[in-house]
């Protein structure tokens, strides 16, 4: 299902989980980087801010409410974008502490994985030398023994908690083909409506990999699953952020770039911030005469709550 008008929705995922200090000096750590970094993402051109908190002192993930309510009233009121809270948090977190931030904002979006799998990114390890904070490679590397925990119990609850409880709409997060299925089942009971904002995901390992052929095949299988249900938004991992956002969007999704997907602006420079990246695939986009969808469509489209139906 493309997007009303054939507009394009941009998502900036801005820090993430996965990415630590040590790899990119510009990586928004801070409250006030995180918020400079979000506004100045929604001024380019991301309807949709996917949001994690961090650490102020070390960066490392954190799911502190109180973090958030650091940055998120000053994102809130500098851009229109629409907020879009991490239900998936950071390695080693538990399903209550990921969900405390959402449960006190009640955003009108949150993201929700959308099946259990191994989430690799111990192969980072060897890219670097020395590190930043202690905790950084103990991160990575206890991912070659770690099971991303999204089991139908989970999502139910994140469902019935955020989702009918707090009135969030969701970004649904497919690694892989059996995590369609999984949210067509979902659909088949009634416990999510649409239109559904499927959010494809290329590149992780232990997920679906970063190939064309992958990439059709998701899109076939959602259209068939979900037929005009839903809209369709590609992610993929690092190198292939851009080849594949920008296949996608000749097939007509959205797209979702980023600091927490993809730290490199072309090969072999940092991207300086995320409005860098926003504005590359918006050039991009551009240039195959692809409208970029506001923030207003974008809400539309989604049917979302509104931003004045927020907790901050």
């Amino acid at each position: 299902m493309s997007s009303a008008s054939n507009k394009v929705i941009i998502t900036c995922a801005v820090t993430g989980a996965i990415h630590t200090p040590t790899m990119s000096p510009y990586l928004p750590i801070t409250p006030d980087e995180i918020a400079d970094q979000a506004i100045a993402a929604a001024q380019a051109g991301a309807s949709i801010l996917h949001l994690h908190a961090r650490d102020p002192i070390d960066g490392k993930p954190t799911p502190d409410p109180n973090t958030f309510y650091k940055f998120l009233p000053k994102i809130k009121n500098s851009c229109d974008a629409v907020i879009n809270i991490t239900t998936g948090g950071g390695h080693g977190m538990t399903l209550d502490e990921r969900l405390q931030a959402a449960l006190r904002i009640k955003p009108e979006m949150c993201s929700l994985n959308m099946g259990s799998m191994n989430f690799g990114l111990y192969q980072m390890l060897g890219r670097y030398s020395e590190w930043k904070y202690d905790w950084e490679p103990k991160a990575l590397e206890a991912s070659r023994d770690y099971i991303f925990r999204n089991t139908f119990a989970d999502v139910e609850q994140v469902l019935k908690r955020v989702g009918e409880g707090c009135g969030s709409k969701f970004e649904f997060e497919c690694y892989d083909i059996g995590h369609l299925y999984n949210l067509a089942h979902f659909l088949d009971r009634k416990l999510v409506q649409p239109p559904l904002f499927v959010q494809t995901i290329f590149g992780i390992l232990g997920g679906i990999g970063p190939d064309h052929e992958s990439l059709m095949h998701m899109r076939r299988t959602a259209d068939r699953l979900f037929g005009d249900a839903y809209h369709w938004s590609i992610l993929a991992a690092g190198k292939n952020q851009m080849p594949l956002c920008t296949m996608g969007a000749i097939m007509g999704g959205n797209v979702r770039v980023g600091l927490e997907d993809n730290l490199y602006l072309r090969k072999g420079e940092l991207a300086r911030n995320n409005a860098e990246l926003v504005s590359h695939i918006r050039g991009i986009l551009s240039a195959l005469s692809l409208e970029i969808a506001t923030p207003a469509e974008t809400r539309q489209l989604l049917k979302l709550k509104g931003a004045n139906n927020v907790d901050f």
